[in-house]
């Protein structure tokens, strides 16, 4: 079982690194220096992944174990008058997640600081903000970041259509309830850390193992399409967080979740079986589910045919694409769970 706090400060240090779905540069940099630390080859392909690799003994077969860098946050569509841009979603954000305050505007030029508005509240029905007290929840169309800059600034900062918003990095930086940890972005910061974990620990197994970190998940698992379709693989493992709602039959608390199903299709339940065998031999209990309104590299790969078989393992996290919360011992036991099915020899 891995030190919490150790853990903790390893996802932090991730959660603080900015990586908006299609700029992702920040994170690339730090993920390429903690995999090279640890000694493994590293490399970034062609489609923004960065891949790690552990030779196998057997290195005619390969599995993939994938979790997505990328974060939702906004792209901006128009650059208003007196320092007002105009945002729309990227990935499944909504403005009421972050509420006013501080976003960071990722320019080509200059990173700016904007506040995330909604508009006065003392107001009448006189003024469109009154159906957010009292009718509807506030959207992108009826929200703005004020600047305060010069159109010209913000041209010179690289600010335009296209550019970039996330969450205030300030805002960002986790803190510890007990033993869970809560932020922004632990979808999926924290499935990263446990790639960092495994390429610490794995030696010599089996089969080769791509730890991939991948790109663009948020807005269609395009890293992980590329990366399916130019590597052969015998089974594909996507690592997940998993919404923890009335709906579901999970749990908060330490157990690790396997999905059967998301709204891209089955997972391979044999690949499953394996898994586990593997959580049986180490004595640790799973949760089943599936899932509605969710996708992974993995469904997502299977589903187009990029991957014949595919799980997804997952941690219970509350809030999920908001400010969310989960166990630092789901992450833990998902870490020691593919240790241990890396490790063992399968027929895959």
């Amino acid at each position: 079982m891995w030190d919490y706090d150790r853990l903790f400060q390893i996802i932090a240090e991730l959660v603080m690194h900015h990586s908006p779905s299609g700029a992702e540069a920040e994170i690339n940099q730090l993920l390429i220096q903690r995999f090279t630390a640890l000694g493994v080859e590293v490399w970034c392909d062609r489609a923004d992944n960065i891949i790690a690799k552990i030779p196998g003994r057997s290195p005619d077969r390969a599995i993939a174990i994938t979790a997505h860098k990328d974060e939702i946050g906004g792209i901006v569509k128009n650059i208003g008058d007196e320092g007002r841009v105009e945002v729309r979603k990227l990935g499944g954000s909504f403005p009421w997640i972050y509420g006013e305050g501080v976003v960071d505007l990722l320019g080509d030029n200059e990173t700016i600081n904007g506040i995330l508005s909604f508009g006065s509240r003392h107001v009448s029905h006189e003024s469109p903000q009154k159906v957010q007290q009292e009718d509807t929840s506030v959207k992108w169309e009826n929200a703005w970041i004020e600047t305060k800059r010069t159109t010209a600034e913000l041209e010179t900062a690289g600010i335009r259509p296209g550019t970039r918003m996330v969450i205030g990095k300030h805002r960002k930086l986790p803190i510890r309830l007990k033993d869970h940890i809560a932020s922004y972005t632990l979808d999926n910061k924290a499935s990263v850390a446990i790639l960092l974990a495994l390429a610490e620990s794995l030696k010599q197994p089996p089969v080769d193992v791509y730890l991939v970190a991948s790109a663009k998940e948020e807005v269609g698992a395009i890293g992980a399409l590329f990366f399916t379709q130019n590597q052969r693989l015998d089974a594909l493992i996507a690592l997940e967080i998993c919404p923890l709602s009335e709906e579901y039959p999970v749990k908060d608390g330490e157990i690790p979740v396997l999905l059967s199903q998301d709204a891209y299709g089955i997972y391979d339940e044999r690949l499953n079986g394996q898994i586990r065998q593997c959580a049986k031999q180490l004595d640790m209990p799973i949760q089943f589910t599936t899932l509605s309104g969710f996708g992974s590299d993995g469904s997502i790969a299977m589903k187009f045919g990029h991957v014949g078989r595919a799980a997804c393992l997952a941690f219970p996290t509350q809030n999920t694409h908001g400010y969310e919360i989960a166990h630092l011992g789901a992450i833990a036991n998902c870490i020691d769970l593919l240790k241990a099915f890396c490790e063992t020899e399968l027929e895959i």
